[in-house]
């Protein structure tokens, strides 16, 4: 049988890149964001706040309703205020963690009844919840708490089959940014489609195995030391050594 996915933040660039591989995979994908998405691949492209509980558990539902039940949900949503903390204001600090966590545990909550042995959950969460990096700090906090999450409901709902796990991407894109790719050790930074291949995977029977986990997708960022990679100059050094 295929996949029966909500996808929430369809809209988004790594949100679309989610819903056309799940599709080209034979799943059929309801989609969820603050504004229409315009996906051709989408069974239903419906339009709520997650953040409130009253409109994700009304999402989930409907979104039961058009596939006939439900197999997968992925949450992808995310807001990512920039500011340095202490300039980082009340509004911008409470729209990340509703943009990021709260999203993510109204629409599991409302799943999880709906989900039986073999279902699955994937958050999207970011190389940012465990490296810091300058003025995200509610971006950063929102998603460690999402990454504290995962772990509870795969231990809460592992006795049911049901598996949750995470994606932790680096950058995606960044091609218009100076330097972008300098701490990367492959490279470049991400694409939306690698993303979208780790969801998939972790989603899928081939992880079946798998609960509890946030996967980097980040190119190698996460396993860099600052003093050895990311500095041109030391880089440098060590290819001319190699």
């Amino acid at each position: 049988m295929s996949e029966r996915v909500l996808l929430v933040g369809a809209s988004t660039p790594i949100g679309r890149a989610i819903a056309e591989r799940f599709a080209a995979g034979g799943g059929r994908v309801v989609g969820v964001s603050l504004e229409e998405s315009g996906l051709g691949v989408l069974a239903a492209d419906l339009v709520a706040d997650c953040a409130d509980p009253e409109q994700a558990t009304a999402a989930v539902g409907a979104a039961a309703e058009v596939l006939g039940g439900l197999d997968v949900l992925v949450a992808a949503a995310g807001v990512m205020p920039v500011a340095r903390a202490d300039r980082t204001t009340d509004a911008q600090w409470r729209a990340a963690l509703a943009g990021c966590l709260d999203t993510f545990f109204f629409t599991a909550r409302a799943a999880l009844p709906l989900l039986g042995a073999g279902g699955a959950i994937v958050a999207v969460s970011s190389v940012n919840a465990f490296l810091a990096a300058p003025w995200v700090a509610a971006y950063a906090a929102a998603k460690g708490g999402v990454d504290a999450l995962v772990r509870q409901l795969a231990l809460d709902v592992a006795g049911r089959g049901v598996r949750v796990n995470a994606v932790a991407p680096g950058m995606v894109g960044g091609a218009a940014l100076p330097d972008a790719a300098g701490g990367y050790p492959i490279g470049r930074t991400i694409t939306p489609v690698e993303v979208a291949e780790a969801v998939a995977f972790l989603a899928g029977p081939a992880a079946s195995g798998i609960t509890g986990v946030v996967l980097p997708v980040d190119g190698g960022l996460s396993i860099t030391s600052p003093a050895t990679f990311a500095r041109a100059d030391l880089r440098a050094r060590l290819e001319d050594h190699a």
